[in-house]
C-alpha cells in the first residue's frame, strides 16, 4: 500500500478545497493494486476527495459520482495506473460488487459506500471515513450538503 502513513488518523478538513488537497496528496502516492474504501453520509465529501485523488494520480476527468453507472474508469494521462471509481450505494451485497469484475491488480480502486461489502476484495486497503455535521444545532438541510463546512476524515490502513 503506497499511501504515506503520516496521513493516518483523524483530520479536520475546513473546506471542499482542503478536501480536494487531501485527496491530491494521497493520489500522488497511489499505485496499481491500492484499494480505498470511502464511507460517510451524503454530502460528506467522498466525491470531492476522489476528485482531488484523481488529479494527484493524473487521470482523465471529470470525476463525478458514479451513483447511476455504478463504476467509472478514468485512464491515466501520465503513464500511471487508471482510477476505477465505484459507488456501491445501490448494490445489495459484496457478491454484486465482485460481479463488476474490477481490475484490482492493475488499477487504483476507490469504492464509495463500500464498507461491509468491499473488504473481501483485498488483503489490505485504506479505510477512509468522512463525517459532516448531521444533527442538533449542526443539522444541514439538502441545500447545504455541498456547503463549505468543516468535515472530519479518519484514515486507517486495514489488513485482513
Amino acid at each position: 500500500m503506497s499511501v504515506d502513513p503520516s496521513v493516518e488518523g483523524r483530520h479536520e478538513i475546513p473546506t471542499s478545497d482542503a478536501m480536494e488537497r487531501l485527496g491530491f496528496r494521497i493520489g500522488e502516492r497511489l499505485e496499481a493494486g491500492d484499494l480505498l474504501i470511502l464511507t460517510g453520509p451524503l454530502g460528506a465529501g467522498k466525491t470531492t476527495f476522489t476528485r482531488g485523488l484523481a488529479e494527484g494520480l493524473g487521470v482523465r476527468g471529470p470525476v463525478q459520482s458514479p451513483t447511476f453507472v455504478i463504476a467509472r474508469t478514468h485512464p491515466s494521462l501520465v503513464g500511471r495506473a487508471p482510477l476505477v471509481h465505484v459507488d456501491a450505494y445501490r448494490l445489495g451485497s459484496g457478491a454484486e460488487l465482485e460481479d463488476l469484475d474490477l481490475d484490482l491488480a492493475r488499477s487504483v480502486v476507490v469504492i464509495e459506500w463500500g464498507r461491509g461489502m468491499a473488504e473481501q476484495l483485498a488483503d489490505t486497503w485504506w479505510d477512509i471515513e468522512l463525517e459532516r455535521p448531521v444533527g442538533g444545532d449542526d443539522l444541514l438541510d439538502a441545500s447545504e450538503l455541498d456547503a463549505d463546512a468543516p468535515r472530519f476524515v479518519t484514515i486507517a490502513r486495514v489488513e485482513r
